[in-house]
């Protein structure tokens, strides 16, 4: 019998997992999930998170955190609590379980394997066996049928003004494109107006602007059935990377070394300028260089290069 076995009859594990709020993190830490519900195999599993964590991972009977009174007041208690979160009020809700984990991590590797730690950190304690090998993101989506090859832009970044590239650039990506790739416009709610100065530079007819039109659900649908993703490092980024989509992505102010998309067909654009990485939500200089200075001729010249589309281009001056 396993040490896992023994710990399991004695005390019939029941837990609470509270993933992270964030799309991308959330989707991040996802693999990480699985292996903690592998190894435990919990007598009661509950998901306690904001509405788009849950969504994102397909979680349809989880519990909303609306972190006010109400919700502390009926959060279960007498289970284990392991949430993937830091907060203040995580940690209040952990004084109403048996026992509580919370994630804390600043070592210098990417996010999913950050939260894979956490995890082999969190059997560890429990003397609960585990695998040792890092889970990759997991998530599910069923394919669209699109009818020709088909390239999504993403100019969106629910992080902040930061990390989003230009949506004159965006259009002169897409533009290009189009001779070979249907285009679809991705984005969230309070989106729109990127989407639309995107829409207003395009100068092609075989598009779509899907911004603010979609569910996580059908986002992820949409996402899976691409043959590449032009994105800013997003939430949207960490869904196409989950599903194996091939990206090019963005970066500006953020660390591409621990939050790149986690598959192995991706291709960085980036400008490595000295006060970056910065991780700011708004450019603190107020000039937003690390972005600025990425054209759309960098981004034309990545996918050529890379071949990471599978086609060929001429490039256009």
């Amino acid at each position: 019998m396993q040490l896992g076995e023994i710990y399991l009859k004695e005390e019939e594990l029941k837990l609470i997992i509270e993933p992270p709020t964030w799309i991308g993190d959330a989707v991040m830490a996802s693999g990480a999930i699985a292996k903690l519900i592998e190894a435990i195999n919990p007598k009661e599993l509950i998901y306690f998170g904001s509405n788009a964590a849950l969504d994102v991972l397909g979680i349809e009977d989880g519990i909303i955190n609306k972190k006010d009174f109400n919700t502390f007041k009926k959060f279960p208690k007498g289970y284990i609590f392991i949430s993937f979160r830091r907060s203040l009020y995580s940690k209040l809700l952990g004084l109403k379980s048996k026992r509580a984990f919370f994630f804390s991590s600043k070592e210098k590797i990417h996010y999913v394997q950050r939260y894979n730690n956490y995890v082999n950190r969190v059997l560890e304690s429990l003397n609960i066996e585990f695998d040792k090998r890092v889970y990759k993101p997991q998530l599910n989506a069923k394919k669209i049928n699109l009818k020709r090859p088909t390239i999504g832009i993403n100019p969106g970044a629910a992080y902040g003004s930061a990390k989003r590239w230009y949506p004159k650039e965006f259009a002169k990506v897409a533009n290009y494109l189009a001779k070979d790739y249907d285009i679809i416009i991705f984005g969230g709610p309070g989106e729109e107006e990127l989407a639309a100065d995107i829409e207003k530079e395009l100068t092609i007819k075989n598009y779509q602007n899907l911004c603010a039109k979609l569910n996580l659900t059908e986002l992820k649908n949409y996402l899976a059935s691409l043959n590449g993703l032009i994105t800013n490092d997003s939430g949207p980024m960490h869904i196409a990377a989950a599903l194996n989509i091939p990206i090019v992505a963005i970066y500006g102010p953020t660390d591409y070394r621990y939050s790149h998309p986690y598959n192995t067909k991706y291709k960085i654009v980036t400008k490595n300028l000295e006060c970056a990485p910065c991780g700011k939500r708004v450019c603190p200089l107020k000039t937003h260089e690390c972005m600025k200075e990425i054209k759309a001729i960098d981004v034309i010249e990545a996918i050529e290069k890379s071949k990471i589309f599978n086609q060929n281009f001429n490039i256009k001056s």
